[in-house]
């Protein structure tokens, strides 16, 4: 595995989830970049530095012993990251402190680094909320591999910060540098909010979450087939999203023992919301996590899922199958998966590798509704 070479530290470090002989390293060259380009610019004594969007720490864990470091982003599994790659590297637990993107992180900073996320919608919440958070004479720079580097991004930064200079591209990474100045307080245009017809409830959704306008195609396919169930089911909602299907599942089933369960932050707290505004003070387990690696063997009786096709930029179906994988561990023998996907991805022959049973339940030209039996 390449090391990260900064000015600052050499850093040995890797992606999460971990998985064997990844093809992939947990740094690029716009975090060598972003990492050089403040080693030229000289940081002030004593620096408060906060990196927005660290995919798994690689920012971060470079400036810890040079500043104080606080890390926020909407990524569960960067933040695991960026606890695996402190440990890795000898380095504090404490050394960072991270706040998720369902908060505010708490300046007055000094310089701001940024890695543009893939959706804009985070990244205006993120400037908006830097609003007041800025120390004078502050620096805000923002980083992306060209090709993951809309204009918009741009826009949003001289909005909402101030005159933005683009760098020449180095290793097809480039930088935007934004000149603080005075803005009026800016409204933001998070959460949105969207009504369901069936069933009829309205949810709101934080700025990264998948489809925050409206609910997605797949979703909408899987939502007349869910199951229902009159006895006390202990059924989890896996990358849950805003909530809904676990919500929907509920209100179909009012026995049933819930857990939604989300890397995103703002998922997580979406669903939270959505949650007590159907169903009260109706108990559930709601949190941030890996999928159900944390969950116990053999606890659940049926998981529902609508699996995500990409991490970050990296489209694949890695994070699928592991969600597959952990999801008939959490099963009790006999227990049900039910899920949604593109036809064209091929769920069904990937799930006869792990369940005993796998039977199509509902199809559309583009979907099909799938339900596995361990």
């Amino acid at each position: 595995m390449p090391l990260l070479s900064t000015p600052f530290a050499q850093l040995d470090l890797i992606r999460q989830p971990d998985q064997p002989h990844e093809p992939l390293q947990a740094f690029d060259a716009a975090d060598e970049y972003l990492l050089n380009h403040v080693h030229e610019q000289g940081l002030p004594d004593a620096a408060r530095v906060l990196v927005l969007n660290d995919n798994f720490g690689a920012l971060a864990a470079s400036l810890v012993g040079v500043a104080r470091v606080t890390s926020s982003g909407d990524s569960h599994l960067g933040h695991l990251g960026l606890q695996v790659n402190l440990q890795r590297n000898q380095l504090p637990a404490d050394a960072v402190n991270f706040v998720p993107a369902s908060a505010t992180a708490q300046g007055p900073f000094d310089v701001v680094l940024i890695r543009v996320p893939k959706t804009l919608a985070l990244l205006e919440e993120q400037l908006i909320r830097l609003h007041g958070q800025l120390a004078p004479g502050a620096q805000v720079i923002a980083a992306a591999m060209v090709k993951h580097l809309p204009r918009a991004a741009g826009d949003l930064l001289a909005q909402f910060v101030g005159p933005v200079q683009a760098s020449l591209a180095v290793k097809k990474a480039r930088l935007l540098i934004a000149t603080p100045e005075a803005k009026p307080t800016p409204v933001s245009p998070y959460p949105t909010r969207y009504l369901l017809d069936k069933p009829a409830i309205e949810l709101r959704n934080h700025a990264n979450v998948f489809c925050r306008e409206d609910v997605d195609i797949g979703t909408r396919a899987f939502l007349p087939h869910l199951p229902k169930h009159l006895s006390r089911m202990r059924v989890a909602d896996l990358g849950c999203g805003n909530g809904v299907l676990g919500i929907a599942y509920a209100l179909g089933s009012p026995l049933a023992e819930l857990t939604l369960v989300d890397e995103s932050y703002m998922a997580v707290q979406s669903a939270e919301e959505n949650w007590h505004a159907a169903l009260g003070e109706r108990p559930v387990a709601i949190r941030a996590g890996d999928g159900l690696a944390d969950q116990a063997a053999d606890s659940l009786d049926v998981v529902l899922c609508n699996p995500p096709f990409h991490q970050q930029q990296v489209v694949g179906d890695f994070l699928a199958w592991r969600m597959f994988q952990q999801a008939r561990a959490a099963l009790v023998t006999g227990g049900e998966l039910w899920i949604v996907g593109n036809r064209h991805l091929g769920y069904h022959a990937k799930l006869k590798r792990l369940f005993r049973g796998v039977e199509q339940v509902a199809a559309t030209p583009k979907f099909v509704v799938l339900k596995a039996i361990k």
